[in-house]
């Protein structure tokens, strides 16, 4: 299920797995939108995103009355498991099923735990998506990808934390979003951004301009789709400042894609490594150096040595 070099680092042919990746888009598209119709908005949307976990891909905690509840794709044992803080649990496989049969079993589990939510059943950054409860045409479920999938989630996040670390601005957590379909830290210079001019399907202008009210240096993962054929590690800058997309990046395979506005590393390149880490973190800390230095950030009051384990941060007082 792995490749023999790299075992943590499993092949990911999207080819291979794009219907699967199609349907399981979908499938936390509707988790997602359960934990956001119940949770207070917060800065940038970040209170929709799910988190990686030793298992796979959860909600947190979503506070329901005077009760939480909390639902987690587990890609170890390939259920969804929904549980509730009194106790109630409901595990729902993860199969071939369509989305429309998905997304009844998961209403239908929330109802008898006592935690109804309703959502707006359109998808979200899909042109021409269909109604959740009208979706049998996307009804791929491949356990080996999936699993694969939430592997490269797991390494990915672990090397996105560390480099974290670096950072005393404001940063997003590291999180993922169901409707791009990506892992993402996202580090803040603390100006302010003009107004975004970009739309995305389903999903309203003020949401896109709220989340990109502040200027930022983002990088991530995504398994393929959104403008490529291949899965890749990705970093962008908004407002993309003068200069950026020419700056030199690391490594050698790390490309400025014109298309799609951002450098891009193909997620190839890591896994083939001899040491996977190092080449992604290559890349991370070189993207954001070039939006930083290309924009102006003041880099003296916002970086600092990435942080060790059980060592406090040395503030020099």
């Amino acid at each position: 299920m792995s490749s023999p070099k790299n075992p943590l680092w499993p092949e990911l042919n999207y080819n291979a797995w794009r219907d699967t990746r199609d349907t399981l888009q979908l499938w936390t598209q509707i988790v997602g939108k359960i934990r956001m119709m119940q949770t207070p908005w917060l800065n940038h949307s970040w209170h929709v995103a799910l988190y990686v976990t030793a298992r796979g891909l959860s909600t947190s905690p979503i506070p329901h009355g005077s009760r939480s509840f909390d639902i987690q794709f587990d890609f170890l044992e390939h259920v969804l498991e929904i549980t509730v803080s009194d106790g109630g649990q409901r595990r729902l496989a993860l199969r071939p099923q369509s989305v429309a049969d998905f997304y009844g079993a998961v209403m239908t589990a929330l109802v008898e735990l006592g935690v109804a939510v309703t959502i707006n059943e359109k998808p979200c950054e899909i042109a021409g998506a269909i109604p959740f409860s009208q979706d049998r045409l996307h009804a791929s479920y491949d356990a080996e990808y999936a699993w694969r999938f939430w592997q490269v989630l797991l390494q990915t996040d672990r090397v996105l934390e560390k480099f974290r670390t670096g950072f005393l601005g404001k940063s997003s957590p590291v999180h993922f979003f169901w409707g791009s379909f990506d892992l993402a830290v996202t580090r803040f210079s603390g100006r302010r951004a003009p107004p975004f001019p970009g739309r995305a399907p389903g999903v309203a202008a003020e949401v896109m301009r709220e989340a990109y009210s502040h200027e930022v240096s983002s990088a991530g993962f995504w398994p393929g789709g959104n403008g490529t054929d291949y899965p890749a590690f990705y970093s962008y800058a908004y407002p993309a400042p003068a200069g950026f997309k020419e700056c030199a990046v690391h490594p050698a395979a790390a490309f400025f894609s014109e298309a799609l506005g951002e450098f891009l590393l193909p997620y190839d390149a890591v896994r083939t490594a001899a040491d996977p880490d190092t080449e992604l973190m290559a890349f991370l800390q070189s993207t954001y150096e070039a939006a930083a230095r290309s924009a102006g950030w003041d880099r003296a009051a916002l970086e600092c040595p990435s942080g060790q384990p059980g060592v406090p941060r040395d503030t020099g007082t």
